[in-house]
């Protein structure tokens, strides 16, 4: 969790009450005369030495969910008063998880000590989301009970947008195309080859073996997405290596320029 801007303090009152926010030139002013102490660094909690019968103003939650950071906003009629951005873990969840595969996978084809695999014996239950996209909800879900218990939320909005990936792909889809993918009619070798001439994507050699290369290396977070990926010589391939390719390609910005034109942006986040 990030702090975008300062951020007006949250009040409660002698028996947990949440009331409206303050600012902290108010807050620092209970502080120094002894009306409040501090009840919470993080966010930043003041509680009253008193209780309050008045009931506060209502306020709105705004949730703005993404595939990396999720915004939290909370308005007070037309005035923001308090917003955060945060940063989910689902990169690292799955890097972990996949971490921990290949070592499993490592040990049992080397008959050392290990697990006996169960993934195949098992059937997940309905509506089961993979870890990363429940760190997502739950993280998400715990923020917003914590600002519930701090601030007076009434209401909460969430922004939901549906994004066609055919459409972000190829604007000119329509019809069948939709059930049609890249390779219709192809396969992935033959459709590279076309694509890149039958030459090296990145010194242009001709009538060499090539060899089939990602652009964004794997173990950077590439895909096996069919704009992720082209061809390459041997020697062009094992010198690149798992170098990203803008510094592999440096020295060549007109190569890296046209096959970052040739390949597609990946739509992982979206």
């Amino acid at each position: 969790m990030s702090i975008l801007k300062p951020n007006y303090v949250f009040v409660l009152d002698t028996n947990h009450k949440p009331l409206t926010p303050c600012k902290p030139s108010l807050a620092r002013k209970l502080l120094k005369v002894g009306k409040a102490k501090v009840f919470r660094l993080y966010p930043f909690t003041i509680i009253l030495r008193k209780e309050v019968t008045e009931d506060p103003r209502p306020m709105i939650l705004k949730i703005d969910p993404g595939s990396k950071v999720t915004g939290l906003a909370i308005l007070l009629g037309y005035d923001l008063i308090w917003v955060a951005q945060l940063t989910h873990r689902s990169q690292a969840i799955k890097a972990s998880l996949d971490s921990r595969r290949s070592r499993r996978r490592g040990r049992r084809s080397r008959h050392t000590r290990y697990r006996q695999a169960r993934f195949c014996n098992r059937t997940p239950p309905k509506g089961l989301l993979a870890q990363g996209l429940r760190h997502r909800v739950e993280t998400t879900l715990t923020w917003v009970n914590k600002l519930s218990r701090l601030a007076p939320v009434r209401t909460i909005f969430q922004e939901l947008v549906r994004f066609d990936l055919q459409q972000i792909e190829n604007p000119e889809s329509s019809g069948i195309e939709y059930q049609q993918g890249v390779l219709a009619g192809y396969e992935v070798r033959e459709y590279l080859l076309n694509k890149w001439e039958r030459r090296c994507a990145y010194c242009s050699v001709e009538n060499v073996a090539l060899q089939v290369e990602h652009i964004q290396p794997r173990a950077s977070g590439g895909t096996n997405r069919v704009s992720n990926l082209c061809l390459a010589c041997e020697p062009c391939n094992t010198k690149k290596g798992t170098q990203d390719i803008k510094i592999f390609l440096a020295k060549k910005p007109d190569v890296l320029k046209k096959i970052l034109v040739q390949a597609k942006r990946p739509l992982k986040d979206a």
